[in-house]
């Protein structure tokens, strides 16, 4: 079976200590203005408007362009909520869209429009898919289907682990919150690094080889179904990680590869470190907030759920995925110069 090296960190590379303390926080040292940002007067105002044009002008929602409307106090928003994700803890949650003053189709193009301000948004599926909906289907998990389509407990991991270009940052906009449970936490992966560089440093060598990962069938009918890639690299003096240990067992199940004890051993030791209480940071997603996180060095979990028996209180949300580099396709692969 051919399988695709995704980063070219696949070769040896060294493990490099966490030099700045100021990426490594603990839950104790969060607080609310760490990651908030609250919807103001001024920007509610430019809510309506841009409701009230979305309504009266339409075009398809996927040709709505953020440079084309003027709303200063939304992009001032906005960009306090990037520098959070960028320079600050790593998420950030924008409160709040009325969900009971607008319909779901103007909520949606509200959270298109905002999300450009982030980063340009991408496909989140091989057949194209921009804006995925995140919601129980009844199916049960297994293998091809996505945890986020389930109400299964979702370990911290990082979106699209086993992908050839990880997107930079996650959207989610909250519909309805579940009736029960849903509850998302989130961990530094630079405090993952430095701890498990002062207790396991073994384990942490092990996080930078290449391992095999699980692609969730989500690739060309005659591409691999796993690929190659370490679990920890950088990005210049950034760092970044492809965080699913679900993924990485399941990628070695589906090529019919035994985990060397050490591989297995450092999965195992992540996921405990990971579920250590001070690592962690809990906060609820309420109707018409949206999250947006840092996807190379924040780890997101989601606890199971129970829903509620109508249809139209279900939970529902609605995710973007943005990045910058190659195309805006799915693997964000370019045609050969």
């Amino acid at each position: 079976m051919r399988i695709p090296a995704l980063d070219r960190s696949c070769e040896q590379v060294a493990v490099r200590p966490i030099s700045d303390a100021h990426w490594c926080w603990l839950a104790s040292e969060i607080t609310s203005s760490d990651w908030l940002i609250t919807l103001n007067p001024e920007a509610k105002k430019e809510l309506s408007e841009l409701a009230r044009h979305i309504e009266q002008h339409p075009i398809q929602q996927l040709q709505r362009r953020v440079t084309g409307y003027a709303i200063p106090a939304l992009r001032d928003l906005m960009q306090q909520l990037k520098h959070k994700l960028d320079h600050g803890v790593g998420f950030a949650v924008l409160d709040r869209i009325s969900t009971q003053q607008y319909p779901q189709e103007t909520l949606v193009e509200i959270y298109w429009i905002l999300g450009q301000l982030i980063g340009r948004p991408v496909a989140q599926k091989w057949n194209g898919e921009m804006i995925y909906d995140v919601r129980d289907t009844g199916v049960q998990f297994q293998y091809g289907v996505r945890g986020s389509r389930t109400s299964v407990e979702l370990l911290f991991h990082t979106d699209n682990a086993f992908g050839h270009m990880v997107p930079d940052y996650v959207g989610l906009f909250c519909k309805n919150p579940a009736k029960e449970g849903g509850i998302s936490r989130f961990c530094s992966l630079y405090t993952l690094h430095h701890r498990l560089q002062r207790s396991h440093p073994d384990v942490l060598r092990q996080l930078y080889q290449p391992m095999l990962y699980d692609r969730q069938k989500e690739h060309h009918s005659d591409a691999p179904p796993i690929c190659l890639a370490p679990f920890f690299s950088w990005r210049g003096d950034r760092l970044t990680a492809r965080a699913n240990t679900s993924l990485v067992r399941k990628g070695h199940e589906v090529a019919g590869q035994i985990m060397s004890p050490e591989l297995k051993n450092a999965l195992d030791v992540v996921d405990k470190v990971c579920a250590d209480d001070d690592m962690w940071f809990e906060a609820p997603l309420e109707a018409g907030q949206i999250q947006y996180l840092n996807n190379h060095e924040i780890g997101h979990y989601r606890s199971a759920f129970t829903d509620h028996e109508e249809p139209e209180k279900k939970r529902h949300l609605f995710r973007l995925w943005h990045r910058e580099a190659g195309t805006n396709c799915y693997d964000g692969v370019q045609l050969p110069v």
